[in-house]
């Protein structure tokens, strides 16, 4: 089968055997799909997995083998998680179900840019469903990043009807406005680019350019889902005082946030990483019901063409990528 791997700090195509159950619970799927993750680009990038790594995780896949006590079977098609929280450890006892050590251990292998992928019993059980028909498999791929959207928007356990501020437009900062949206919040979106503030209001959201933003908004809740040494400054200028700030991106190392700031102002600054079960059960509700507009978001591109994808992605060429690996 063939998969794409890490190989001198790219994606390279290499032929491997084919995966196969060998006896194991839960199911061996052939993959027809993959979006392609900004985490994938970060360890990649910054050399956070190793050579022969085969990464993707937003998968949409056919089941060919099984051995499962669920209710799944061979010809469905379906979407899944990669990680899986224990449930039982302090992590998940206090919510951060992202932190528990089962959850960062569990995946699916050897990762979904690959033309096959085992899914355990426990995927299976706890965080895939069945495509819906009402969605292609491009649309039902925003399936996990979705759900860490959701994560994140309960995390910053802001009041319905609450301002809520997104800095930066991509792929994530459009699922984020409308996330916040379906919610009750009442959403601001900004980014440099014309284009995908665009977008934004065509989704119904209001959106401006960062260098046009009036200096008189005044969010409850700040969402970081940009990258950029400009996100933080900006979050810092437009969030009110005693609002919060949510990261949902790695920032520069060694790039501070203005602590005396933080003290006088009372602002709370969280994280938020990655989605609990219940998180993407809102997600595929949410997708499947067409609360979340996902169509025309991403670019195709095929498996031989994922380091293609990679550099457009950086380049800021495309919103999002897919790569179809099969029909």
């Amino acid at each position: 089968m063939k998969v794409a791997e890490i190989e001198n700090d790219i994606l390279v195509i290499k032929n491997r055997e084919d995966e196969k159950l060998n006896g194991r619970k839960g199911a061996l799927v052939k993959v027809l799909g993959c979006g392609l993750c900004g985490s994938d680009i970060v360890k990649l990038t910054q050399h956070r997995a190793k050579q022969g790594t085969v990464l993707g995780h937003e998968i949409v896949a056919f089941i060919t083998d099984i051995n499962s006590d669920t209710n799944f079977k061979v010809g469905d098609t379906i979407i899944t998680s990669h990680h899986i929280p224990c449930g039982k450890c302090e992590y998940c006892k206090n919510g951060n179900v992202s932190m528990c050590r089962h959850f960062k251990e569990t995946n699916i292998f050897p990762g979904g840019f690959s033309e096959y992928v085992f899914v355990s019993e426990e995927h299976l059980r706890n965080v895939a469903y069945l495509k819906p028909k009402n969605l292609t498999n491009d649309e039902v791929a925003f399936y996990e990043p979705l759900g860490c959207c959701i994560r994140a928007v309960k995390r910053a356990g802001l009041r319905q009807n609450s301002t809520a501020l997104v800095v930066g437009l991509g792929s994530i900062g459009i699922l984020m406005a409308q996330a916040l949206k379906a919610f009750g919040m009442n959403v601001i979106g900004c980014d440099l680019i014309t284009s995908r503030v665009e977008l934004l209001k065509n989704l119904g959201i209001e959106a401006f350019k960062v260098t046009e933003m009036c200096d008189s908004i005044k969010a409850d809740g700040v969402f970081m889902t940009s990258g950029s040494d400009k996100a933080i400054p900006t979050a810092l200028k437009y969030v009110r005082d005693g609002g919060k700030i949510l990261v949902f991106s790695s920032t520069p190392q060694n790039f501070g946030y203005a602590n005396n700031e933080i003290y006088y102002r009372e602002l709370t600054v969280l994280g938020s990483y990655s989605p609990s079960p219940a998180d993407l059960k809102d997600s595929f509700e949410l997708l499947k019901n067409k609360d979340v507009k996902v169509s025309g978001l991403s670019t195709e591109y095929n498996l031989e063409n994922v380091q293609k994808a990679i550099n457009d992605t950086l380049d800021n060429k495309i919103l999002k990528a897919y790569i179809k690996i099969a029909n």
